[in-house]
């Protein structure tokens, strides 16, 4: 529960972070079409023409307007009916009064669109305020701010959601839910106040979820990641019953023949007590050699718990390895990462993270299939291996994240190894899927965290960022600070 919650927290975080560089993005286009455009504000041919290349050419909005001295002068995807015509809709509303960069809130529209809109001011040369250029997202249709949010989205019981400040749904899932207000939930309550944390909450169907929460600054959104209790231990549970049904038929075995050997034991026994009680009769020592000596027969037994208790372990070691072992590579997944972090923390080791992930990754397994994808992973494991060295640490911790972790490393030592491996990766020939790159985020311990958590931040942000800058790279965690 408490690696669940870590877990929701962390990729709450990193969701919440991808929004606000999208809204980030999304404004600074706006920004850049304002600018172009306030200089010829009566050319009708210009302002069609930018708003048909904004809404075209970055797909990252349903809908763009400019609106001049009140009135609509040009949309895309272009609208004749409102052309000329004054926009009276919350949004655009609220951009004419404040007349400042603005993500509105959200609003139903007139056609039943849950809407957010983005807008940036016009102004002449002179300071004199003309109108805006703006942006709608649908929140209920597709978008490119769905397609983000839903590619983040992973089965297992695991689910994310984003609220605004009127605590509206935007995004949900269940697609039903959208534009539905939630209310007397503590995490919402405190996401909208800009903090992020974990908590044990109880959603409005009354289950029992494992929360982790963080703000989009940018909109003064929050998004939340949670997960069921009884859907976090139910691997446990399965976990119990192999081992029962693995071990039970050993057990059975072991009691029937411990029954046996007790039999063949208490047998010489009573032989060996009736001769005593006869030791004043003829012959007595012949009959002592016909009765097998029972330490045979302990020996006998011992053999046999030995041979039981083998192969109970190996049960059980099969079952440690099954559940520290990712399953497609064979190498350690991260709950055996973990306890090996742990080791290194508690020895006060240096070592340094190189948190990897392949470039566009759903794109191989789009165009070649998931299984292609999967010989793709394998073979990146095996080239991670080959660049690791003997007490070097490799696992996967995703579906195409990977982390190698080198003790006794400094960050600049570090990166010497991610570039040897990153160049690797570049000029390897992979069957079918053919060359693929990959981006590596670098952090070490104590240098960049004193904790595991901090440093996984570090490599996190440092992965983003090379993911922002080109991809293709390794990027030290200090050196984006």
């Amino acid at each position: 529960m408490s690696n669940t919650l870590k877990s929701n927290f962390a990729y709450a975080n990193k969701l919440a972070s991808a929004t606000n560089n999208f809204l980030e993005s999304a404004m600074q286009q706006l920004a850049y079409s304002a600018k172009k455009i306030e200089q010829n504000i009566d050319d009708n041919t210009l302002l069609q023409a930018e708003v048909t290349r904004l809404n075209r050419q970055t797909n990252s909005f349903n809908s763009v307007i400019i609106n001049k001295y009140g009135i609509i002068s040009a949309t895309s995807p272009e609208l004749p009916l409102i052309i000329d015509q004054p926009l009276s809709s919350p949004g655009a509303t609220q951009a004419f009064k404040e007349r400042r960069p603005l993500i509105s809130d959200s609003y139903m529209s007139k056609s039943g669109n849950l809407i957010v809109f983005i807008s940036h001011p016009l102004f002449s040369s002179k300071g004199d305020y003309l109108g805006y250029i703006g942006g709608s997202l649908y929140l209920k249709e597709r978008s490119i701010l769905n397609d983000l949010l839903e590619h983040h989205y992973f089965e297992g019981g695991t689910h994310i959601y984003v609220v605004d400040t009127k605590k509206r749904i935007l995004y949900h899932p269940d697609s039903a839910r959208i534009g539905t207000f939630l209310a007397n939930n503590k995490v919402i309550n405190q996401v909208l106040m800009g903090n992020d944390g974990i908590a044990h909450i109880n959603n409005s169907q009354n289950i029992h979820m494992l929360a982790g929460y963080a703000p989009v600054k940018l909109a003064n959104w929050g998004i939340i990641a949670q997960r069921p209790i009884k859907v976090t231990l139910s691997s446990l549970d399965t976990l119990i019953i192999a081992v029962i049904k693995r071990t039970l038929p050993i057990v059975i075995i072991i009691f029937i023949l411990i029954g046996l050997f007790a039999h063949f034991i208490s047998k010489p026994l009573k032989r060996l007590a009736d001769i005593a009680n006869r030791t004043d009769e003829l012959n007595h020592e012949s009959e002592l050699k016909k009765v097998k000596s029972w330490y045979f027969e302990s020996q006998q037994l011992k053999t046999a718990m030995l041979k039981g208790e083998s192969v109970l372990q190996l049960q059980i070691g099969q079952l440690r390895h099954d559940a520290q072992t990712d399953p497609l590579t064979g190498i350690h997944n991260r709950r055996s990462l973990k306890v090996w972090l742990d080791k290194l923390i508690h020895e006060q080791t240096l070592f340094t993270i190189l948190e990897i992930d392949i470039d566009f990754f759903k794109r191989v397994n789009d165009t070649y299939g998931h299984d292609k994808g999967d010989e793709a992973l394998k073979a990146l494991t095996k080239l991670i291996q080959s660049v690791a060295r003997k007490d070097d640490i490799v696992a996967r911790i995703g579906g195409e994240e990977f982390v190698l972790v080198i003790p006794n490393q400094n960050s600049e030592g570090a990166f010497k190894i991610a570039e040897r491996l990153r160049l690797a990766v570049e000029s390897s020939h992979i069957d079918t899927v053919g060359y693929i790159t990959i981006s590596i985020g670098i952090a070490s311990y104590p240098e960049h965290g004193t904790n595991i958590e901090q440093v996984f931040k570090k490599a996190d942000n440092a992965l983003y960022y090379a993911k922002e800058h080109g991809r293709n790279r390794s990027v030290i965690a200090n050196l984006i600070e």
